[in-house]
């Protein structure tokens, strides 16, 4: 028996709609941003990675909502956009100002980091049009109803932009849900983003409200902590042997309290160096644990994004087989293969990602 009734592929014109903020990332390669004289540009978002990663490299048919200042920034992010092949139909255009105090589109100056030193990333997101977004902005009904989506994806990051965003996530998901489409949601804790404006206290009060509609919730144990308020003691998180039993006993609670969530899944990460991780993946579904294989000493080009193609590896596989094994291997293979590439977003096929799920190595292939 599947864990989750999800819509025939023929009876919807979307496979996924995403929700959330995209930016300019703006990559100095290997060096530093405190130093830099060339940086390189791609485009990121934690809702929209997952997006794109659907549709490059599993053939999926996704769209994005989400909002740009009519700039050639904005018009660059647009380009991203049509480049990754995600629809741009529901991008809503914000008049620029000539100069951003307004709206604007938002920076991510991004170091992949390297051995001893950690990846670093400095946002410049005051003011996005993204973050202004608010109730009422989307007809869901089109979108859900009248055209048809088989899942939605939103997340943690987006909930956190401003004032308005947790209500429109809202908004959205009683709508998707009235429609029949899975909900998935990545918790995705970043206390940047949440210092200003109520830490902790304030990310459990808006993930609290949003957790009763999602079907398939996402995050580690810090996120479930930090956004949801369960915690265990006493468990080393920098050890991925150990995550895993914390991450059973504290599924074991959030089911209970939010009966809704059909799965649960997180990755399990040990940071040896900045480009030597151990790697792997759990999900719970239907009562039971289900476990990627964990790569040890994998090694890492950059990081950014991995967790979201472990989302994206995770919803095919869920739409794809409604097998929660295959999908929570779907989803750690993507996640591996994403970080063996720079930008935030998947470079990887599909049929690399199945290769690496049988165990294929590295060899050349010619």
């Amino acid at each position: 028996m599947a864990v989750l009734d999800i819509k025939p592929a023929a009876g919807s014109h979307y496979d996924l709609i995403a929700l959330g903020e995209i930016m300019l990332r703006l990559d100095p390669g290997e060096g530093r941003v405190r130093t830099a004289r060339l940086f390189k540009v791609w485009e990121g978002g934690g809702e929209y990675n997952v997006a794109r990663g659907l549709r490059r490299c599993f053939g999926m048919r996704t769209a994005v909502c989400t909002a740009f200042a009519d700039n050639e920034v904005g018009r660059l992010l647009e380009d991203f956009l049509l480049q990754g092949g995600v629809d741009t139909a529901f991008v809503q255009w914000r008049p620029y100002d000539g100069v951003g105090r307004t709206v604007r589109n938002g920076l991510n100056f991004t170091e992949r980091g390297f051995g001893i030193r950690g990846a670093v990333g400095v946002p410049d997101r005051g003011h996005t049009a993204a973050s202004q977004l608010k109730v009422g902005d989307f007809d869901w009904e089109d979108i859900f109803g009248r055209r048809g989506a088989r899942w939605f994806h939103t997340g943690g990051i987006f909930a956190a932009l401003s004032d308005t965003t947790p209500d429109l996530v809202i908004e959205a998901v009683q709508a998707a849900k009235r429609h029949g489409t899975i909900v998935s949601y990545d918790l995705n804790y970043r206390p940047s983003l949440w210092k200003a404006i109520g830490g902790q206290k304030r990310a459990q009060e808006v993930n609290r409200r949003i957790a009763p509609y999602v079907d398939v919730m996402i995050g580690n144990e810090e996120d479930f902590t930090a956004c949801l308020g369960f915690k265990v003691e006493g468990v080393d998180e920098n050890l991925a042997e150990l995550n895993v039993e914390s991450f059973k006993k504290m599924i074991g609670t959030a089911v209970k309290e939010f009966p809704n969530f059909k799965v649960t899944a997180t990755t399990l990460r040990a940071v040896r160096s900045a480009t030597l991780n151990d790697w792997g993946a759990i999900a719970w579904a239907g009562g039971q644990f289900y476990e990627a294989p964990n790569r040890k000493g994998l090694e890492i080009l950059d990081r950014v994004g991995g967790g979201d193609s472990f989302a994206s590896g995770l919803i095919y596989g869920l739409m794809a087989t409604g097998d929660p094994q295959k999908a929570v291997e779907y989803g750690a293979a993507h996640g591996a293969l994403a970080m063996t590439t720079p930008g935030d977003t998947s470079m990887a096929t599909q049929a690399e990602v199945e290769k690496l799920m049988k165990g294929g190595g590295a060899r050349v292939q010619r």
